[in-house]
């Protein structure tokens, strides 16, 4: 029997086994993020009057905490962090004004990847991956140019936009829109692209009215200058590394890359989702998601249960791609989807496959 014949066998028993939230266990992981960011901001403070050179050494870890909130804030919008549907709520919600998305939209997005994760005509990743084809059809510059847009190197820019610029300006273009249609008094309904229904655009005004005291708190404490550098570098750290953590959980040679037709959410979760292999201290930060391919198989499993599960069931997940931290850049380079073979591929090999094709001819 393969690897995914078992799977699809024992998952129902795999999930009603470790689909089981502790509350306390829970309040654990959200009280010590909370203390231990607190508490790097005192030291932020403290290092202010002593060094610029000691705060920003404390930058990083702060980015490395922020990671951790927004892992945690993953897992509420998932519900699997507590038993409790408000507690997932009302701490998905901090941990959302913290890190600065709101965390109800966000999750609701999210939704979208887990239902199609290993489709890529419905969903094509953080990159907006592109087909060979339409790789192919680009002019020279415009190939460069996707290149380099994907750089690992762009990663901080990449968070800055995803976590501080993005949730800002479209609130603020989209309140500026509802304004203006409500002052016209016009017969037709208000419709928006940055939000579907009224509720998104609540939570979304809600975040961004809980972050300006916050903000404000900050500032006063630090001082504008300060607060500004720091609060900036560590979010746009936390989100470069977010993105790049998703990005490589799917993005990596030869990952399953199906079209709607064929498409099984199963091999998608075994062949189309990476398992990290990462050291300890970092798979405490970020909540063991590197056992992504436990996640994708079901998402009710909390974060605190995902190694356990891996390892009662190591057999069934022998020929899951299997990630090292050294590898990470080499699978960042694979931003082509080979339509044709189904999977995800490098430029590297697309221009091998093109020189062999050239050469057959």
């Amino acid at each position: 029997m393969s690897h995914l014949a078992a799977v699809k066998q024992a998952k129902r028993a795999l999930i009603q086994r470790f689909a089981q939230t502790d509350n306390w266990r829970a309040f654990l992981q959200a009280g010590s993020t909370l203390l231990l960011l607190a508490l790097l901001w005192l030291a932020v403070a403290w290092s202010l009057d002593v060094s610029w050179w000691l705060t920003a050494l404390l930058v990083p870890l702060l980015s490395l905490m922020l990671l951790r909130v927004f892992v945690l804030m993953h897992e509420c919008g998932h519900n699997s962090l507590f038993g409790n549907a408000s507690l997932n709520r009302g701490f998905g919600f901090v941990f959302g004004v913290l890190c600065g998305m709101p965390q109800q939209v966000w999750s609701q997005h999210h939704q979208f990847h887990h239902a199609n994760n290993g489709n890529w005509d419905k969903y094509r990743g953080p990159l907006n991956v592109i087909t060979v084809d339409e790789y192919a059809a680009l002019t020279p510059q415009q190939q460069a140019r996707y290149r380099r847009s994907r750089s690992i190197w762009l990663a901080p820019l990449a968070g800055f936009m995803y976590l501080l610029f993005n949730p800002r300006i479209n609130w603020l273009r989209g309140s500026i829109g509802l304004l203006r249609h409500t002052l016209a008094r016009p017969a037709g309904a208000f419709s928006c692209r940055y939000w579907s229904d009224a509720q998104q655009y609540r939570a979304m005004s809600w975040n961004n009215l809980a972050l300006l005291p916050l903000w404000l708190l900050l500032g006063w404490a630090l001082g504008p200058l300060p607060f500004v550098l720091v609060y900036v570098a560590s979010l746009s750290l936390a989100g470069g590394a977010g993105i790049v953590l998703f990005t490589v959980q799917h993005n990596f040679d030869h990952a399953y890359a199906s079209s709607n037709q064929g498409w099984d959410y199963d091999q998608a979760a075994l062949h189309g989702t990476s398992f990290l292999i990462l050291p300890g201290w970092l798979n405490w930060l970020t909540l063991d998601i590197a056992y992504h391919h436990i996640h994708h198989l079901s998402a009710r499993i909390p974060n605190y249960r995902l190694r356990a599960c891996h390892a009662e069931n190591a057999a069934l997940f022998g020929d899951v791609p299997r990630i090292t931290l050294a590898q990470i850049p080499q699978s960042l380079q694979c931003i082509l989807w080979d339509k044709q073979a189904q999977r995800i591929i490098s430029v590297a090999q697309y221009r091998r496959q093109s020189a062999c094709m050239a050469a057959s001819q």
